[in-house]
């Protein structure tokens, strides 16, 4: 009997424990670690912020998922972690053996980068979190009473920017929606050189579509911006201006986990695991990761740009490993997987919404060139995002993880493929542990 453990009950442990679960004969042992009781649907937490949504709306409770579908369910955080000898330490004291482990925690948020910035210690909201977006839910409805400023954007370092553009032109609604918009002046500040890089270039329109949208809503744009302080008032940038706020969002930029930061050869210097293609530990062939947590290239550009990963990126990765894991045990003669990074992600824009179609997400080493890139706008992509959402938590209900009709669909409607075979690249980590 092999023992499987997922660390993450999110966007892609879940599922992946799912995946896990309905591929591997009952002998084995599939095991999720989670340091929180709720499943949240995490793209769903900026309407929660703009109260145009309940956060119980959007959650599911793991414990009795897990009991339904035979997934051993251990609720606590993770404390240590021994890749050598294959324990995981919950809560200080309760030790955990496996034989494959996937980590799938997502990412702790350097708001101490900057000082000032974020909710716990700092003057700015976000909405990383459950517990960020009921508070930046509190501080706009005391906002939309007495409005002021309103800045919206991204700390340096930030891979995923769609929330922060998803926030600023959905707030920018809600306002005009209330006839509050002539009291308040909005700013977006980025380390973007453009609006619509989103951290990637080269997606063809993305472009033209996003800052046409941002500034036909009269919105000032601070593009190549360092935020470097924050205080009660204002937004200090490298290049000097302060800008004034009575209501920010700024998006933090992300790091590993602290148990992955402890273990010294497990991540490199910002938390992030290195992996061969197979998504296997370049030094652990037992230790898996997908999601946020994986070490991605990163875009060069002089704030720095961190490489996004989308949910449904997240959810490739979790398809692979999970192959990868049957195959070394054996359930599965077959070539082993990688992820191709090709992506779609869905932005509620307001009373419009574009969809931003990159595979694969890394341009080709040698031509620098995808095989293609774009972006799509209209009031469809809010009614197809809000689709989406609904069935995610359908699936996650159901027990599914990546089912095939959703496989065939991305591959039909956006001509997406998901895995191809690792032919021809290093298969093994190098530690057999």
């Amino acid at each position: 009997m092999a023992k499987v453990i997922v660390i993450g009950g999110g966007l892609g442990g879940l599922p992946t424990a799912y995946e896990l679960r309905h591929l591997l004969p009952k002998e084995h042992q599939v095991t999720l670690i989670c340091d929180r009781p709720l499943f949240t649907f995490v793209p769903g937490l900026i309407r929660v912020a703009l109260n145009l949504n309940k956060l119980e709306n959007i959650q599911l409770d793991l414990a009795k998922l897990t009991k339904r579908y035979g997934i051993k369910w251990i609720l606590g955080k993770v404390t240590d972690f021994n890749p050598e000898t294959k324990q995981i330490t919950v809560d200080e004291n309760q030790i955990v053996d496996y034989d494959y482990v996937a980590i799938a925690t997502g990412a702790s948020f350097a708001f101490d980068a900057v000082r000032g910035l974020g909710p716990e210690a700092g003057y700015t909201h976000s909405v990383c979190t459950p517990n960020h977006a009921l508070e930046a839910r509190t501080a706009w409805l005391k906002f939309l009473d007495n409005p002021g400023h309103l800045v919206v954007g991204a700390m340096a370092g930030v891979s995923c920017f769609g929330p922060a553009y998803e926030f600023l032109l959905m707030a920018e609604r809600e306002l005009r929606r209330r006839g509050l918009r002539d009291k308040v002046s909005i700013t977006f500040i980025t380390p973007e050189p453009y609006l619509g890089h989103l951290g990637l270039d080269g997606l063809s329109n993305s472009r033209e579509l996003t800052e046409t949208l941002v500034k036909k809503r009269g919105i000032e744009i601070a593009t190549n911006a360092e935020i470097i302080f924050v205080d009660a008032e204002t937004i200090g940038l490298a290049d000097g201006p302060k800008i004034p706020f009575k209501y920010a969002m700024i998006l933090p930029a992300f790091r590993g986990v602290k148990f992955i930061e402890k273990v010294p050869s497990l991540a490199n210097e910002k938390g992030f695991i290195p992996i061969l293609p197979t998504y296997e530990h370049r030094q652990f062939s037992s230790v898996y990761a997908l999601g946020v947590s994986v070490a991605l290239p990163e875009t060069k550009q002089d704030c720095g740009l961190g490489l996004p990963k989308t949910g449904q990126m997240t959810e490739a990765m979790g398809l692979a490993v999970k192959h990868n894991i049957g195959v070394r045990l054996g359930v599965i003669a077959d070539n082993l997987k990688t992820p191709t990074l090709e992506a779609i992600c869905l932005a509620e824009f307001g009373n419009t919404g574009i969809i931003y179609v990159a595979a694969p997400v890394l341009p080709d080493a040698q031509t620098g060139k995808r095989r293609y890139a774009y972006a799509l706008q209209g009031y469809w992509v809010n009614w197809v995002k809000a689709g989406f959402e609904q069935y995610f938590l359908l699936k996650m209900k159901l027990g599914w993880g990546l089912p095939w009709f959703e496989i065939l669909g991305l591959r039909i409607l956006f001509g997406l493929s998901l895995l191809k075979n690792c032919d021809g690249v290093q298969e093994k980590a190098v530690n057999k542990s």
